[in-house]
């Protein structure tokens, strides 16, 4: 398909009565789409997207459409919330090290390519610590430096951790055996039950 059918096709798996957070209706962005404003439907269906949940393939026609209109980073939000929905996702609040105090001495990157260790209190099977992966987006940023705080995105590796953490929680970030940053955890879903389509 090409961008405006898939734009065109991902409004139909939309309940009308959603709105964003500014009142941009599902017929607003259809205006656009007949103006042919493509990148500003995308943009406001990414904001739709987040009201409430919407199937799989919400996100990833939208993914398929920012790919085509050469979108990255909004190809990628669309990639990660696919893996959301797929694997479940733990909101944390992170302060990183600062860079005198930690290995790390560059910003981490927002845009989900990150996948630390985390240190969510499981034991390996001689006593020790065992730490988790997950990746790693950051909320409303490009890129979080040193010393930094910022909320956060996970998706665990192995969706079966996620069972032990709850709210309020603090965990470690790890990139070695070193402690680079520490959560608070805000919030855990897991994977998505499949939502039929309108």
């Amino acid at each position: 398909m090409d961008v405006p059918e898939l734009l065109e096709s991902v409004l139909l798996l939309v309940p009308e009565e959603t709105a964003t957070e500014n009142d941009i209706t599902v017929r607003d962005i259809w205006d656009y789409l007949v103006h042919d404003e493509w990148e500003t439907a995308l943009g406001l269906l990414e904001e739709l997207g987040s009201g409430g949940p919407l199937p799989l393939a919400f996100w990833e026609q939208l993914a398929d459409a920012a790919d085509q209109l050469r979108l990255e980073r909004s190809a990628a939000w669309c990639h990660w919330r696919c893996s959301e929905i797929r694997n479940g996702v733990i909101r944390a609040d992170l302060t990183l090290r600062p860079a005198a105090e930690a290995r790390r001495t560059t910003a981490i990157p927002g845009a989900g390519v990150l996948r630390p260790m985390w240190d969510i209190g499981h034991l390996s099977p001689t006593g020790g610590p065992a730490v988790s992966i997950a990746a790693l987006w950051v909320e409303n940023m490009p890129a979080l430096e040193p010393g930094g705080r910022a909320a956060v995105r996970l998706v665990p590796f192995t969706p079966s951790q996620r069972v032990h953490v709850r709210p309020g929680r603090q965990i470690t970030m790890h990139e070695d055996r070193t402690v680079a940053g520490t959560a608070v955890i805000l919030d855990v879903h897991g994977p998505a039950a499949k939502v039929p389509a309108p």
